[in-house]
């Protein structure tokens, strides 16, 4: 089997192309760092839920220690903190101040460079913020992440969150509710 890579991997450079080997110490980087936005959103919606510590309890697996972690709105202001226990009261006393019951943030279209043991990641954000059952905030933004790995371990040392829009949907009490055909 070793003769036949090799083989192969000769042909392809004569034929003008590349080979490259998987490198064996970072084999599931890119999955690794992928994970760590789940992380943070999984972390995030545990103190929508109004369960602060619980989103602490989640953030360090998905930050550094001193990770800075920002937030630009779409006026231009911008809050800083560093460390995640100071992100995690700052993210509660916005949750709770604006009435949110629950959130829900889904992540998407993520791009990942990783380069030895750093590497940047970005990823989109589409939240819902629950403030009643007839009214929701919702984010969209893109989220740029600085990840390093120490101990074996990715981690985000910096994210920054630019957030394009934040929207309020309201719809009027209805007696009328979603109905169900039944069988």
């Amino acid at each position: 089997m070793t003769t036949l890579i090799a083989v192969i991997a000769t042909v392809l450079v004569l034929l003008g192309g590349t080979f490259q080997f998987a490198s064996a110490s970072q084999p599931n980087a890119q999955l690794d760092i992928e994970k760590l936005t789940v992380c943070y959103a999984l972390g995030t919606d545990a103190i929508g839920r109004g369960d602060l510590q619980g989103g602490k309890n989640i953030y360090p697996d998905c930050f550094t220690p001193n990770a800075t972690i920002t937030a630009v709105f779409p006026n231009g202001d911008s809050q800083t903190y560093i460390g995640t226990n100071a992100w995690a009261d700052f993210v509660y006393s916005v949750f709770q101040g604006n009435g949110y019951v629950a959130t829900q943030h889904l992540i998407g279209t993520i791009n990942i460079n990783v380069n030895g043991n750093n590497a940047t990641m970005t990823s989109y954000l589409h939240a819902t913020h629950k403030r009643s059952d007839t009214s929701i905030d919702v984010a969209n933004g893109t989220y740029e992440d600085e990840v390093i790995q120490q101990n074996g371990r990715w981690k985000i040392s910096r994210r920054t969150l630019k957030l394009i829009t934040f929207l309020n949907l309201s719809s009027p009490p209805s007696a009328q509710r979603v109905m169900m055909p039944s069988n």
